[in-house]
């Protein structure tokens, strides 16, 4: 199987978790097609727009924490082999591969179910997390400006927001972020995987490289801007080998907070991620996949809630080690970002500010 360019995945083969009829092309054409229209070409990124009737999801799982998100997009066109989030196309009857990098949706509405939502009495303000599931700032957030147009309505009324990405295209915001964390209403954490500009076009072919987004944690500290790095996820013998050294960059740029996130393989993404690995790391794919399986008490995957942010064993804890031990070094904590709820004001209908 040959590599797609700018892809991260190989193949879009549709899943048959939700037990969905399977789809085949079929006839004698088939035999040359190569022949007659030449070599398969790369797919190209297709945008829908969706209008939901509701924008924030709440959750009550006990390991993470947060209790309410915004996606203003499905799919993610980063294209990371890794991302846990691909299998949310599976439920639409579209491949957890390809399509979910090159089929996306947008919510551009999600502004306004965003207010509706904060106007309603019995709402309580709590942290929204945003890049939980697909990137806030991926690509098409550059013509959507659905992420920038949700932070303007969090800044208006003063709720606060956590953000997750791989982007340094978040610092296209930075005069809102930079107005929200005058009143303690932002935290923003960028995911680093590697410094190795090569290896990340591998493993997230569309993300910012490395180095930019090293660069832009140091612009969002210097803006005032709690900014921590992540390094999510860590995959062993592939990734590992980066882990001090990222720490050490982002220590150079002001960062000093820091956490990291051992690879996931939930449902689809598992036989992905091994697709991946034997098109462009066959010679250590057996020992890559030997160490995860060692983590996850012999699995692909551990779906237990608390088991599976945390991994076990001895490599797990060689990683936690590694990781504890680097951070004392460059003088790093965990994430400190102190999000305040006191000042907010909640909408009316018409989408004035309620001043009582």
């Amino acid at each position: 199987m040959q590599p797609l360019k700018g892809r991260g995945a190989a193949s879009g083969a549709p899943s048959s978790r939700f037990n969905l009829p399977g789809r085949e092309a079929d006839g004698d054409w088939l035999d040359s097609v190569a022949d007659i229209d030449g070599p398969p070409r790369n797919p190209a990124t297709s945008v829908t727009e969706e209008h939901p009737r509701t924008i924030l999801s709440f959750n009550k799982s006990p390991d993470i924490p947060f209790d309410r998100s915004i996606n203003a997009y499905r799919g993610c066109e980063h294209g990371c082999i890794y991302c846990f989030a691909r299998p949310s196309h599976a439920f639409h009857d579209l491949s957890p591969g390809l399509d979910f990098e090159t089929r996306l949706f947008a919510k551009p509405d999600a502004a306004r179910l965003l207010r509706t939502t904060l106007a309603k009495p019995g709402y309580r303000p709590a942290p929204i997390a945003m890049g939980t599931n697909t990137d806030p700032y991926q690509p098409i957030e550059a013509h959507y400006r659905i992420t920038r147009e949700i932070l303007e309505v969090c800044l208006e009324t003063r709720h606060p927001v956590t953000i997750t990405t791989k982007s340094d295209r978040v610092l296209r915001d930075l005069d809102i972020l930079r107005e929200m964390a005058r009143f303690d209403l932002v935290g923003v954490g960028i995911s680093v995987t590697s410094l190795d500009a090569h290896l990340s076009r591998l493993l997230e072919p569309r993300a910012a490289t490395p180095a930019r987004r090293i660069a832009a944690l140091g612009k969002l500290v210097e803006a005032g801007i709690p900014a921590h790095v992540s390094i999510a996820p860590v995959i062993p013998a592939i990734t590992d080998q980066f882990l001090e050294a990222i720490l050490e960059s982002a220590a150079g740029q002001g960062v000093r907070g820091a956490m990291w996130i051992m690879v996931r393989l939930p449902h689809e993404v598992a036989p992905l991620f091994r697709e991946w690995l034997e098109v462009h790391f066959p010679e250590r794919a057996s020992k890559v996949m030997a160490t995860i399986r060692e983590m996850r008490g012999g699995k692909d995957n551990d779906p237990r809630f608390f088991e599976r942010m945390r991994p076990s064993g001895v490599w797990a804890d060689l990683f936690r080690n590694r990781f504890r031990l680097a951070a004392k070094r460059h003088g790093f904590g965990p994430p400190d970002v102190h999000l305040d709820c006191s000042g907010f004001k909640a909408p009316d209908a018409s989408g004035q500010l309620s001043f009582l």
